[in-house]
């Protein structure tokens, strides 16, 4: 059965580059049928930060991350390989170390810092790379006894062996170093606490885990820990190695650079599927053919491989972030008001214009009435905390709302600015009201305008409906392009470049409104 493993350490919010590697540690678990466990690596008892471990659970539980071994909210822990929590772990650690001493994989170092920092300097003014010269290696047994009963500090270093060390990551091929080039790491500090690399090791072999998944930082380390595994006899676990979040300017994604911690985009206001979605896709992709933009968690589970897992370092964008959120957002709005629509009208029509607009076509005005009304309600929701109390008067605020509906869900915070020409015509010039590339000059504005106008005013039911087919038809009558009529009127009405549809605004504005704007376009030219 595949076992992986997400083990962070409790030493602030949880960061993105993080939830990455939980999500696809529980992806490639679940997809296989197998294990997903959570463990807390707190042996740096100097950068443990209270509550961290709280936070971190409350995170993944609301992206959704549902691990079946490990610490729980109440501090209980669930599953057989217990304890998961590596401070509570420190007695197995020293017996696992104690049988490295006694077959020489691992040796006793009481080297001052002061000594190691002298060591250091004279390697790098002589060009050497810093690593451990081995002083301690071969000191007598009795001596090491004799040192330790003095009370003298020490540590325990690994002994790596000199040779090459080969390895099949999952996601970078097959990979190799030499021991030569690496240093004889601490596996236990002089406080006692074992370090990252002795304990990850024995935990994951204690804990049956099958796949390692983790940040290509660790890479360097992976040769280490496979010594470690040799020295105890152990079979080795497969390595994957996922790259590096990087900042759009290409440096790495940093703690110390601020806005990395999950909780920053949570608090706001983003949704976790969107957070998921864009953490999925920082370094990985479904693979060519995908037509399928977003997709839930469920989803995921069934896609998603490490062969599709990108080497090269993933750009974080809060771009995408962006958008993501945005058709999150627009999904299950969508998802929500069809629910309402088909209460209010169960045999409604429901038909796709453009792809992700939904149009519903009712059987009575009344019930059309009824769902805009409504859907605006849910609009205002989603916006009212950035409106002035001066909108949220207006009585027909929520008739407004449906208009620009994409757009408060992409932003609502910008919802007042993209609707105060409801209620203040901007002022502007008479060359809005053309269009170059349309074949709109203002001999043809003005014309549009009248004739628009003129069809405006003989309509007789003020309907959406009623005023698109009623000005298709002046289009048709007139013998012009869409356009030609469509623009300057919609210019005319909005008094801005970019706005909602002529039908909408029409509709909204009333007839009475709706052809004073436009006695005012026809004034200006």
């Amino acid at each position: 059965m595949i076992r992986t493993r997400f083990a962070p350490s409790p030493t602030g919010y949880l960061h993105v580059g993080g939830l990455r590697t939980a999500l696809y540690c529980y992806l490639f678990a679940k997809k296989s049928k197998g294990k997903f466990i959570l463990r807390i690596e707190d042996t740096d008892q100097e950068r443990y930060v209270e509550g961290a471990v709280e936070n971190l659970l409350k995170t993944l539980d609301w992206v959704g991350l549902e691990y079946d071994e490990g610490v729980q909210l109440d501090k209980s822990q669930k599953g057989e390989y217990g304890p998961y929590v590596q401070s509570e772990r420190t007695e197995i650690y020293k017996e696992h170390v104690e049988k490295l001493i006694e077959s020489g994989d691992a040796y006793h170092c009481f080297c001052t810092k002061e000594r190691l920092d002298e060591m250091r300097e004279v390697q790098t003014k002589n060009k050497q790379a810093t690593m451990y010269d081995r002083k301690c290696l071969d000191l007598p047994k009795s001596e090491v006894k004799a040192k330790i009963e003095a009370g003298e500090k020490y540590v325990i270093r690994q002994k790596i062996p000199y040779e090459l060390v080969k390895f099949k990551d999952l996601i970078r091929g097959n990979v190799q170093f030499h021991g030569k080039t690496i240093d004889d790491q601490i596996l236990v500090k002089s406080d006692g606490y074992p370090t990252y690399h002795l304990a990850n090791v024995v935990d994951d072999h204690l804990m049956e885990i099958t796949d390692v998944i983790r940040g290509e930082e660790w890479l360097p380390s992976t040769p280490k820990h496979i010594a470690l595994y040799n020295a105890f006899g152990w079979e080795q676990p497969n390595f994957a190695h996922i790259p590096l979040l990087h900042n759009s300017d290409g440096s790495k994604l940093s703690k110390r650079q601020g806005h990395v911690a999950v909780e920053d985009y949570i608090k706001e206001g983003y949704s976790k599927e969107a957070i998921i979605n864009f953490i999925a896709f920082l370094g990985w992709h479904p693979g060519s053919g995908e037509q399928k933009e977003i997709f839930t968690l469920e989803e995921l589970e069934g896609i998603f491989s490490l062969e599709k897992v990108q080497k090269s370092g993933a750009i974080f964008g809060i771009e995408k972030l962006d958008w993501f959120n945005w058709r999150w957002q627009k999904e299950k709005f969508n998802q929500e008001i069809t629910a309402i629509a088909k209460e209010i009208d169960p045999s409604l029509e429901k038909t796709e214009p453009r792809k992700g607009q939904i149009k519903f076509v009712f059987e009575t005005k009344e019930m059309s009435d009824r769902f805009i009304k409504t859907k605006g309600e849910k609009l205002l929701e989603i916006c009212t905390d950035f409106l002035t109390s001066q909108i949220k008067d207006k009585e027909n605020l929520p008739e407004v709302l449906t208009t620009v509906d994409e757009k408060i869900l992409k932003n609502p915070k910008e919802t007042e600015e993209n609707i105060k020409f409801y209620y203040e015509l901007p002022n502007y010039d008479k060359e809005l009201l053309t269009h170059e590339k349309m074949g709109v000059d203002l001999n043809q504005a003005k014309e549009s305008l009248e004739q628009g106008k003129k069809t405006l005013e003989e309509l007789e039911n003020w309907s959406e409906d009623k005023i698109t087919d009623a000005l298709l038809k002046t289009v048709e009558r007139m013998g012009i392009k869409n356009g030609q009529l469509l623009w300057p009127l919609r210019a005319a009405l909005s008094g801005l470049q970019f706005s909602p549809g002529v039908f909408e605004i029409a509709k909204v504005l009333g007839r009475e409104e709706s052809i004073e704007r436009i006695n005012q376009a026809i004034k200006k030219i």
